[in-house]
């Protein structure tokens, strides 16, 4: 590496990660499983349909089950930031492993929902003159909306979990 490069992937003036550290999830990255979740609904839906099927629909339970997650996700996230930046307390660090790695998996699973849940409701856009298909676009687009909270949730989570600079410093 040329000395005064900042290195693969980093800005200029960006420090190095700490070792153990763990990078934040990035948005890109995110984008990118949605879309990918989004191509995949597409598709189950048509593979389904060609093959004399009938597409399944969103039940409300599921939205009830992913609005219940996010609730506790964010619960989760104001309890860890209230601890760790307001209170400035100490937790376990396998707590604090445990809360960064569900907030990343929330993340990534939500982001995954996100896309399929939306690629299963613009599926049945062009047939939203009945009753049927105009159900499946409002409750799959409902539950792409709260994988959304889910995604959102799980990166409050993350950032929650960040270590003060330094933090023997207490205010």
């Amino acid at each position: 590496m040329v000395s005064g490069s900042p290195g693969p992937g980093r800005a200029p003036g960006q420090q190095p990660p700490r070792p153990g550290s763990v990078r934040p999830t990035s948005r890109r990255l995110l984008i990118a499983i949605a879309v990918l979740g989004a191509a995949i609904g597409v598709t189950m839906v048509k593979a389904i349909e060609s093959g004399g099927g009938v597409a399944p629909t969103v039940s409300w339970l599921t939205l009830v089950a992913w609005s219940f997650l996010a609730a506790l996700l964010f619960v989760a996230a104001r309890n860890t930031n209230q601890r760790l930046h307001v209170r400035r307390e100490r937790i376990e660090p396998s707590r604090a492993v445990f809360l960064l790695m569900l907030g990343k998996a929330s993340a990534f699973v939500g982001a995954l929902c996100t896309g399929v849940y939306a690629g299963f409701a613009l599926s049945f856009v062009n047939a939203l003159g009945s009753s049927g298909p105009r159900n499946r676009v409002i409750t799959a687009g409902v539950a792409a909306v709260i994988s959304v909270l889910v995604v959102t949730a799980g990166l409050l989570l993350e950032r929650a979990c960040r270590v003060p600079e330094d933090p023997d410093e207490t205010p």
